[in-house]
């Protein structure tokens, strides 16, 4: 896992995902490709609740309200990567090369916000990016988007700073695909975690511990520490059950696949990927 793709947002949440990234970069000596999306005016209006509404005089002081907070969150995007790489002695290069020590490139795209960010996600061993607290001119669903389409696995900041990715990681297992593939995806870090605990709520299998056990039985033969916690759902959400099991076992890490049923069935019936995505109180690594 060398080449990690950063989101520069240019808001104050990006400090937060600057740290997520470089205690991923630290423990591959990896490089950071950190990248800004500048979104112009007339992206930003379709994205932008209420501007699709606006008209004449209006519109135009719309626009220019829009053009303003591009250029501010580009300059301080800007500002805050080489900022952060300075305190952090990161070397900003211009192209990444073979190094055992943390580097950095920083480039800003002026294009199709999905298509860039694709493009770039599709090139790198990782994702990193925040949650989206407030509009900011990109698509509402661009995580989604991200998730759905790019084959990588893309790791959520959370709201601490400075994480421990390999201390306790939990894997929220189920028997789908996506969830083997995200714990195929998480190897570099499971295989360096101090303790890992695989999680996973029983809602009909009789012997679905003991199919639990099988997987975790693979990472023991690595030499891996891992645990095996099994709860029965008895109606409760799936979501709560798994947030309360990381914090019984104090995860640094949730590992989980993204979006087991139909993206269009967790739309309408929530789902604990949005849950996940939206609430978790701890970095989460999700790919579909």
């Amino acid at each position: 896992m060398k080449s990690i793709l950063v989101l520069a947002g240019g808001s104050d949440t990006d400090e937060l995902v600057f740290a997520t990234a470089l205690a991923a970069a630290r423990l591959f000596s990896a490089h950071l490709q950190f990248v800004h999306i500048y979104v112009n005016p007339g992206q930003a209006a379709i994205n932008t609740p209420h501007v699709e509404f606006a008209s004449g005089a209006a519109l135009v002081d719309a626009l220019r309200q829009l053009q303003n907070r591009a250029d501010d969150r580009s300059a301080a995007a800007a500002h805050h990567v080489h900022e952060f790489c300075n305190q952090a002695a990161i070397e900003m290069v211009d192209v990444p090369r073979v190094s055992h020590a943390v580097t950095a490139t920083w480039r800003e795209e002026h294009e199709d916000a999905r298509q860039r960010l694709l493009f770039h996600a599709r090139h790198s061993d990782l994702v990193v990016m925040g949650r989206a607290d407030r509009p900011n001119g990109l698509p509402p669903d661009l995580l989604e988007h991200l998730l759905m389409e790019c084959g990588r696995p893309v790791l959520l900041a959370c709201r601490k700073p400075a994480p421990n990715l390999v201390g306790t990681v939990m894997v929220c297992w189920r028997e789908t695909a996506d969830a083997a593939r995200a714990v195929m995806a998480a190897m570099p870090f499971l295989t360096r975690a101090v303790r890992v605990v695989f999680a996973a709520v029983n809602e009909r299998s009789e012997d679905f511990e003991a199919a639990v056990d099988d997987v975790a039985s693979q990472f023991r033969w690595n030499g891996v520490a891992t645990e095996v916690q099994v709860v029965c759902a008895n109606g409760e959400p799936t979501a709560e059950i798994l947030r309360r099991l990381a914090k019984s076992c104090g995860a640094d890490l949730l590992v989980m696949g993204a979006y087991g049923h139909s993206r269009l069935r967790e739309r309408i019936f929530g789902g604990c990927t949005q849950a996940m995505m939206q609430y978790a109180d701890l970095p989460v690594l999700l790919l579909h």
